[in-house]
């Protein structure tokens, strides 16, 4: 998970997230922070960039302030499930617990194996989880429709909130029609933890892609937001080349854990 911290800051209201590709994602307008009288002209670059830094500042506090789960016995036992999984995939045992035990395999995973690599242990672990029959059903029984794009975001939201975080559905244009088919995750467990790009797009994005779309016949783009940590998963939509998705253009955070390459160099 290779972003760079870097505000743009363009304007004293803070950015809204990027819209995805092909979807048109309804946001509620931002709220007025301020109303500033009119200062004379030669003062105007002065206050700019002091509202500018204020910004940034803001923006730093959010994103090092590490969010507290308080996880209820059944997240704590999804979590050891998935990290059991995890963990027998890649041969790599840790003596941690929950979502710690989660984050240290996959920090393990990204320093010993190559991102293709990765991808297929990470498939494996999903594979391992899920009973392959009850796989086989819902790709039977759900052949795409508005209705399946739209059950799998309200499922994801509802079910996987111990996994990615607080989430919600937004509703976006598919097909000329607007559906609910989008879960936009505010603030990704996963990438919070282990505060690495890499991580995010090799153990997380890519093989949740391919496990979606194939296991479960179900295409999806799933577009982090490096600069808040939030992520949208667009349920219908094809993803990407790796050469085209811009996530794999971004660096990695300087505060990294990782602290290894992907496609471009982690910040130091």
């Amino acid at each position: 998970m290779e972003a760079g911290i870097l505000w743009q800051t363009r304007s004293p209201t803070p950015s809204l997230p990027r819209q995805p590709r092909g979807c048109k994602i309804k946001y509620h307008s931002p709220a007025i922070l301020a109303v500033l009288t009119r200062a004379p002209d030669n003062n105007m670059t002065g206050v700019t960039e002091k509202r500018k830094a204020s910004n940034r500042t803001d923006k730093l506090t959010g994103l090092t302030k590490k969010t507290i789960y308080n996880d209820s016995w059944f997240a704590e036992l999804a979590i050891n499930y998935l990290s059991q999984q995890f963990q027998d995939a890649t041969g790599l045992r840790n003596s941690k617990r929950g979502y710690e035990s989660l984050a240290q395999t996959a920090t393990d995973t990204w320093q010993k194996f190559s991102p293709i690599q990765q991808h297929g242990l990470v498939l494996q672990s999903l594979n391992r989880a899920i009973p392959r029959l009850i796989l086989n059903m819902i790709k039977i029984m759900l052949p795409e429709s508005t209705f399946k794009r739209e059950y799998f975001a309200a499922f994801t939201t509802l079910f996987f909130a111990w996994l990615v975080g607080p989430s919600e559905v937004r509703e976006s244009e598919f097909n000329g029609k607007k559906e609910k088919n989008v879960v936009h995750i505010k603030k990704c467990r996963f990438l919070e933890e282990t505060n690495c790009v890499g991580m995010c797009t090799n153990l997380c994005k890519i093989p949740s892609q391919t496990f979606i779309k194939h296991s479960l016949g179900m295409p999806v783009d799933m577009v982090p937001n490096f600069d808040d940590m939030s992520c949208e998963m667009i349920f219908g939509q094809e993803p990407p080349a790796i050469t085209e998705d811009p996530a794999f253009k971004q660096p990695c955070y300087k505060l990294c854990k990782a602290n290894r390459k992907h496609i471009m160099k982690c910040s130091s």
